[in-house]
Parts: C-alpha cells; sequence; structure tokens
C-alpha cells in the first residue's frame, strides 16, 4: 500500500515538475492579456446578431483564461449588456475550452500538433454553436438577477460605466493583471489543476500501458466514451490536460484525446443550468448537440492528421519526459506549488472573485 501510494506521488510529482515552467508562463501571459485588452473592448464587439460577432466572440475567448465556472458570469455579463445569444454562446464555448495556459502545458505535456489542434478546434466549435444558436428567433434578455454562480459573483461584473474611474497607467495595469494571474486566477484554476495531476498520476501508475489498446481499439467506440465522460465532468482546461496526457500514454487516441479536452470543460451541469434558464431550452439542445458533435468530427480529423503525417504522440510525451529535470523546471515545480498553496489556504480573507472580472463583485 505505501508503496502503491509512493509511487502515485512520484509520478505526480514528474507530472508538476514537467508542466510548471510552462503553467507560470502561461499564467504570466494572462495577467498581460488582462492588462493589455479592456474588458469593455469584448462587449462592444458582441451586441449584433450576426456571424461576425459569433466570430468575434470566438477568437475573442480562445486566449482568456477563464475556468468553466468563472465563464458563466462573464458570459452572462455580456449577453445583459446585449450581446446576442449567438455571441454569448459562442464566448461560453471558446473561454473554458482553451486558453494561454491550457495552450502553454498543451505543449508541455502533448505535442506541438495538438497545441495547435486544440485552439483551433475550441474556434471552430464555438463558431459553430453560435452560429447554430443565432439561427432561432431572438428572445430578448431574460430580466431575472443572476443571484450567484459557483464562484460567487454577483449579477453583473462590470457595474455602472458611468461610475466607472479613468483608465489607470499602463504600468499600474500590467501590475494588476499579473497580480489577478497570479492570485485570484491561479488560486482558481490552481486548484483544479492539482486535482488534475492527481488524477494523472493515479492513471500513470496504475493502468496498464496497453489497456486502451486491449480493451478499447475500436476508434469510434474510444471517441464515444470519451465524450460521455467529458459532458458531465466539471474539470477546467488546465487540469485536463495532465489527464489526457496520462490517457494517451496508455493507448489512447490522439483524437479521443481531444474529445476529452473539448467537451469537459465546456459542458457540465452548472453550465447547462445557466444556458437553459438564459438561453432557452432550444439553444441547450443546440449548445450541447453542436459541442458533441464537433468534438467526435474534429476527433476523427485529428486520428487521420496523425496518420497521415506519421507523428507518434506516445513517443513525443516520453521524449519530453526525458528531458525535463533541469534547476529551472524543479524550481519552477516549488514556486507554483507554493503560489498555489498560498492562494487555497487564504480564501476567506480576499475580498475579490475569482470569475475573471475586472471589479470586486459584491455578494
Amino acid at each position: 500500500m505505501l508503496e502503491t501510494i509512493l509511487g502515485i506521488l512520484a509520478e505526480c510529482w514528474d507530472i508538476l515538475v514537467e508542466s510548471a515552467p510552462y503553467v507560470l508562463f502561461g499564467f504570466f501571459a494572462a495577467g498581460l492579456l488582462k492588462a493589455l485588452v479592456p474588458e469593455e473592448v469584448v462587449a462592444r464587439h458582441l451586441g449584433k446578431n450576426s456571424t461576425g460577432s459569433v466570430l468575434k466572440a470566438s477568437l475573442f475567448g480562445v486566449p482568456l483564461p477563464l475556468c468553466s465556472c468563472g465563464v458563466i458570469p462573464a458570459a452572462i455579463g455580456l449577453r445583459k449588456q446585449g450581446a446576442s445569444k449567438g455571441a454569448s454562446a459562442s464566448f461560453l464555448v471558446s473561454v473554458p475550452e482553451t486558453g494561454v495556459d491550457s495552450i502553454a502545458i498543451t505543449w508541455a505535456l502533448l505535442d506541438p500538433i495538438m497545441t495547435l489542434v486544440r485552439p483551433v478546434s475550441a474556434f471552430l466549435t464555438a463558431t459553430v454553436t453560435g452560429l447554430l444558436i443565432n439561427l432561432l428567433p431572438e428572445e430578448g434578455v431574460k430580466s431575472a438577477a443572476i443571484k450567484g454562480s459557483d464562484c460567487g459573483c454577483s449579477s453583473s461584473c462590470s457595474g455602472d460605466k458611468s461610475k466607472q474611474p479613468a483608465k489607470p497607467p499602463l504600468l499600474q495595469r500590467v501590475r494588476a493583471g499579473l497580480a489577478y494571474a497570479f492570485g485570484d486566477l491561479l488560486g482558481d484554476i490552481g486548484k483544479w489543476l492539482l486535482i488534475g495531476i492527481a488524477v494523472a498520476g493515479v492513471i500513470s501508475y496504475l493502468v496498464p500501458n496497453d489497456f486502451f489498446i486491449r480493451y478499447l481499439s475500436s476508434e469510434f467506440t474510444s471517441l464515444l466514451i470519451m465524450l460521455v465522460i467529458g459532458i458531465p465532468l466539471y474539470i477546467c482546461a488546465s487540469a485536463s490536460t495532465p489527464i489526457a496526457a496520462a490517457l494517451v500514454l496508455k493507448g489512447l487516441s490522439p483524437g479521443a484525446a481531444l474529445v476529452f479536452l473539448l467537451a469537459g470543460p465546456a459542458t457540465n451541469a452548472a453550465t447547462l443550468t445557466v444556458v437553459g434558464r438564459y438561453f432557452g431550452r432550444a439553444s441547450t439542445a443546440i449548445y450541447l448537440a453542436s459541442i458533441a458533435i464537433c468534438s467526435l468530427l474534429l476527433g476523427y480529423l485529428v486520428n487521420r492528421i496523425y496518420a497521415f503525417t506519421g507523428t507518434d504522440i506516445t513517443r513525443w510525451i516520453q521524449q519530453t519526459d526525458t528531458a525535463t529535470s533541469s534547476f529551472l523546471a524543479l524550481a519552477s515545480a516549488v514556486v507554483l506549488l507554493a503560489l498555489i498553496i498560498r492562494n487555497i489556504l487564504p480564501k476567506s480573507k480576499k475580498s475579490s472573485n475569482t470569475c475573471g472580472c475586472g471589479e470586486s463583485c459584491s455578494a
């Protein structure tokens, strides 16, 4: 028993060391993104019930590092500010499926092809979802106030625009953005990242290397199973990455891993409940069906890409594993772990929220 526990902990530490430098870089980029891209710019371009607004919403959402919880008040805030249902839904899909932090960790734990395919797939899935929802008649924004989301944010994070202070200097915005990225955001996503690493460690140690080849050799079956697992699962994009990498090392196809990476972060009970309440039942059905069908089709296409290029994703991951024992990686792992613990422990003392908005949302 002790040997098993130590073995799992060793696998978890190896995964943490391998991914830590890229995770820290991802959060640094997230801080700069928050400082340099004003939130009102996003809201201003998403109001029209048009293809352009859906494309912009999908594109805006790709780099934003919000979790499945934090994107809910952000998307509903856009909806209440006048964004179309399609644009709001696109934003609700693209944001949790990827982000600068998850793109960085995908490079660390998977391979360059998946690093490119993942955000492109998120953009395509979000665009298809938004365009289909825009075909439905516009019923207007529901007047019911948002009493709160899973992240503790109230109805509108933006507040009264007429009372907002003047924009602070660039250096001050950068400092505030980095403080947010390595504070609230890391505290929110970090705990799920540790859970994902723990699950990946268990899979790496206990699951046989030929498990998927032996029991799930059918391509369509593996794609479908990853979809069924991913849809109800509450997991953020960063946390899903080490789990997907561990499954790939056990023989799961890259396409099935992509299905898990797309469906897991974008669909869960909380998100579907909010979509049903503020977008309607028809939009909810389209939302879920679009993500499911796009994930399966993109997963199948990705398997064809790997077969055509002759790329062995397992060999790439194994080569990466043997090259990540530098002092920088070890130091990054220690720093990342310390930052996550620091931001998790004093949670009750924090006055700001973790939904990713620029204001401090009062309960």
